[in-house]
């Protein structure tokens, strides 16, 4: 199950740094394509030398050479990976993990990483039983990393009980477990929208909102992890995807997203509208800058916008699911009820607007779903890749129902 997996081996700094060896080699055999991380201090116990022999690539250490200046890229690594496979895991690592702190290149990318995570702790027993390290772990596993346990045994201090890194052969096991599972969405089909829209005014400026595209792209992001082929028609966005199963189809304007999601939708299974299109546009677009002078005091005459959904919706055969969302301020679950009737959407995202670290530039969002059945459910704030999880959990059972 691992063959053409893109697998991320981060190493810290533990006597059981020796075990990676193997890791690599079991990886290497199963067909993974293997890049390995080290901390600086993980080098003392096993060296970058041995382990580029094994995966055939160079090792990464620090965020750029020295030697030639070649940046790494934390995003770039992290958006590379199916899978970011953390062994040994040290107390330190662990605790900076689950507070955020990201001091180093394997720490960056843990931050940067969309695909799973996996954890394989190793220290002594009564650092592994601290109830510190017990929360760090809880932590991590509540958003989402899987953890290997380790196994009891002896240690390098001597002393027995658990703490010693899980074997290698085991750790591959787990990681190939988790490519087993079946994809949700194998076979299917998705659109999603993301981003703003521009609307020109005039060769420089234009009509737009403050969307960030990173709520629809981790929505592309979970629907291609779970299989299916993605759509991706993206606003002008700073995020980017590398993902194989991710088309993006790169529009400006309304229109323009309007037209490729026409374009697309006859084919797919169901279609997430997440991007933010701009509700009006100028009547006129100037064909040069409008010059200060020229214009004082001057009036921009707007025309609606096509509504992307409310088309959609119309063309949506009874095999199909059809998401909005609803950004609101005021009355909010009234307005994204009469959006997801008017609409002819299956189930609709509400986001508020006026939320504090959700929606807009931000990694996190609070949303409530509401589908044609008057169901309602709210989910707390949390980070845009755990709320795209909920959101295709809700999209799976309805694509499950057609």
């Amino acid at each position: 199950m691992l063959k053409g997996k893109n697998i991320l081996l981060g190493i810290t700094g533990s006597i059981a740094a020796y075990k990676a060896a193997n890791l690599v080699r079991l990886l290497v055999k199963e067909g993974a394509d293997v890049r390995v991380l080290m901390t600086p201090l993980a080098k003392e116990f096993i060296t970058p030398l041995t382990l580029a022999t094994l995966s055939k690539h160079s090792i990464l250490v620090d965020f750029f050479d020295p030697t030639n200046g070649q940046w790494n890229s934390h995003v770039d690594i992290g958006m590379w990976a199916d899978a970011y496979v953390i062994a040994p895991a040290t107390a330190n690592t662990i605790g900076k993990m689950a507070n955020g702190i990201a001091d180093n290149l394997l720490l960056t990318t843990y931050l940067s990483a969309r695909c799973q995570v996996f954890v394989a702790p190793a220290m002594d027993l009564d650092m592994f039983a601290h109830v510190t390290t017990q929360n760090n772990l809880k932590t991590l596993a509540n958003q989402g990393v899987k953890i290997i346990e380790p196994s009891t045994g002896e240690l390098a201090s001597g002393l027995e009980g658990k703490g010693r890194m899980e074997e290698p052969e085991k750790i591959v096991a787990a990681i190939s477990a988790f490519f087993e599972t079946a994809k949700r969405l194998d076979g299917k089909k998705i659109l999603v929208t993301a981003g703003p829209t521009f609307e020109n005014i005039d060769p420089v400026r234009f009509i737009g909102n403050y969307s960030s595209g990173k709520m629809g792209y981790a929505l592309a992001e979970e629907c291609a992890n779970e299989g299916a082929e993605v759509f991706l028609i993206s606003g002008p966005v700073a995020v980017k995807t590398v993902h194989k199963n991710i088309k993006v189809i790169s529009v400006v304007s309304a229109d323009e997203m309007l037209e490729q999601c026409l374009k697309y939708f006859s084919v797919c299974d169901a279609a997430i509208m997440a991007a933010a299109v701009a509700d009006f546009k100028p009547k006129e677009k100037e064909k040069s800058k409008i010059k200060r002078q020229e214009r004082e005091g001057m009036v921009i005459e707007l025309v609606p916008n096509p509504d992307i959904a409310a088309n959609l919706g119309s063309l949506k055969n009874k095999n199909q699911v059809l998401v909005g969302f609803a950004l609101e301020t005021d009355n909010m679950l009234e307005n994204a009820k009469g959006k997801l009737s008017k609409k002819n959407l299956d189930f609709i995202v509400l986001n508020p607007a006026n939320v504090e670290n959700a929606g807009f530039k931000s990694d996190n969002n609070i949303i409530t779903i509401i589908d044609q059945t008057g169901d309602v459910k709210a989910y707390e704030n949390k980070p845009k890749h755990l709320v795209a999880k909920d959101i295709c959990d809700c999209l799976y059972l309805h694509l499950q129902k057609k």
